[in-house]
């Protein structure tokens, strides 16, 4: 990535054009050869941007200084005249791993598969991803009478998590050393038609809360 600052001025010419008078600002171009002028507020929002695929060119100005020209396989064109440049460094950044969010589903198993005493005293754990011809059930386990029961695990319990749950079930059921096989809808939050919809198929929903399940101490004043 390079980073450029520099008293600047920014003309775009497309569809419609557009001028950014004379102005300290931000440059920023990017490994894909993107373009996003910035101004010193808007959060992350460019005051003018070119996306990829496009290519840039360096130039010396009529009057001094440096211009860019930014062109994109449209034709537009993102014209920067640097009348002063401030700071110019480069940074190689290499490949992004992406945003891991905290609390996603495998995250939930896991932590589930360690507690199962969560769902009710006595269950145990049988296996994590038990395969299926459809594809693994997120945990198998036994509850406090022997009984096995399968547990679908989302971050939002919708219509379609409960689908999935009734189609898993129907297979494991068809294997007579597991059967009968109950079910067990868990997210940390279930929208009321998907918990109708498990209500009326003999599956039951679970309220997960992820601080309980990491261990973490709630910290709103308690009265007991």
């Amino acid at each position: 990535m390079r980073l450029v600052i520099a008293r600047c001025s920014v003309d775009y010419a497309g569809r419609l054009t557009a001028h950014l008078p004379l102005a300290p600002r931000l440059i920023l171009v990017k490994a894909d050869n993107s373009v996003s002028v910035h101004a010193d507020d808007r959060a992350y929002k460019p005051l003018n941007w070119m996306s990829p695929p496009c290519t840039l060119k360096e130039s010396e100005g009529e009057e001094g200084g440096t211009v860019w020209t930014v062109i994109n396989k449209a034709g537009e064109k993102l014209i920067i005249t640097m009348e002063e440049v401030l700071h110019d460094s480069s940074h190689e950044l290499g490949v992004d791993p992406g945003l891991i969010k905290d609390g996603v589903e495998a995250h939930l198993q896991e932590l589930l598969a360690d507690r199962m005493e969560t769902l009710g005293e006595g269950w145990s754990l049988i296996r994590r991803e038990y395969p299926t011809a459809i594809g693994p059930v997120d945990i198998l386990g036994r509850d406090s009478d022997g009984g096995t029961v399968a547990v679908e695990i989302k971050r939002r319990g919708e219509i379609d998590g409960v689908e999935q749950l009734t189609r898993y079930l129907e297979l494991l059921n068809r294997d007579p050393h597991l059967a009968p096989v109950q079910g067990l809808f868990a997210a940390q939050e279930i929208k009321p038609q998907a918990r109708t919809l498990a209500t009326d198929r003999g599956i039951r929903c679970v309220t997960l809360d992820y601080d309980a399940l990491r261990g973490v101490e709630d910290d709103k004043l308690r009265l007991f």
